[in-house]
């Protein structure tokens, strides 16, 4: 379990988290993440360095949980009025997101942190959960539903595999490919 959902709302351990995460969210702007350093933060932040190790382990497991705060989602996906333009519109800025600058660092951080998976299934969560959303919403529209488990498999590994190594621009084209072809698929079976 990762320190964020070990914390009680507010009080002085949500006034911790606040002051770190909005730390390395600054020094991040203006540091190469390579020179950023528990010491750094916890000096900037107003904390002891015990105070960071003791509630993120490591610098790898800090920088998870502050990419992770940020993809946390603050609202529903949008909801075109059909399946298939929501999932289009989901999975195509999905893609713009994680592969700007910002979103390939975050992925680094939370594939690399040493939590033992758990920043990267809560990740991975977060993106099901939205494409639940649009499953629910289709089936009460009377829609055909998909299969969340097989729209991960053909959409959203495919996107994150190719920004993690580069070897192809995931653009929005490309998105529209992968999501006929997952639908065309579905109407197949």
């Amino acid at each position: 379990m990762m320190a964020r959902e070990m914390l009680r709302q507010g009080g002085r351990s949500a006034r911790i988290q606040t002051a770190v995460h909005e730390t390395v969210r600054e020094l991040l702007k203006t540091v190469d993440r390579s020179a950023i350093t528990v010491p750094m933060i916890a000096e900037k932040a107003g904390v002891t360095p015990s105070t960071i190790y003791r509630r993120w382990g490591d610098i790898g497991d800090l920088l998870a949980d502050v990419a992770l705060a940020h993809m946390r989602p603050i609202s529903q996906p949008a909801d075109t009025g059909a399946m298939r333009t929501d999932i289009e519109t989901f999975i195509v800025e999905y893609a713009e997101e994680m592969s700007s600058r910002l979103g390939r660092e975050m992925l680094q951080d939370i594939v690399g942190s040493s939590s033992g998976g758990g920043a990267a299934e809560r990740c991975c969560h977060y993106t099901i959960h939205h494409l639940e959303t649009l499953r629910d919403r289709a089936e009460q529209r009377g829609e055909a539903v998909f299969d969340v488990d097989a729209a991960m498999d053909k959409l959203v590994a495919p996107i994150v595999y190719h920004i993690m190594f580069r070897d192809r621009d995931v653009t929005p084209d490309y998105c529209r490919a992968l999501i006929s072809e997952f639908l065309e698929e579905r109407a197949g079976n």
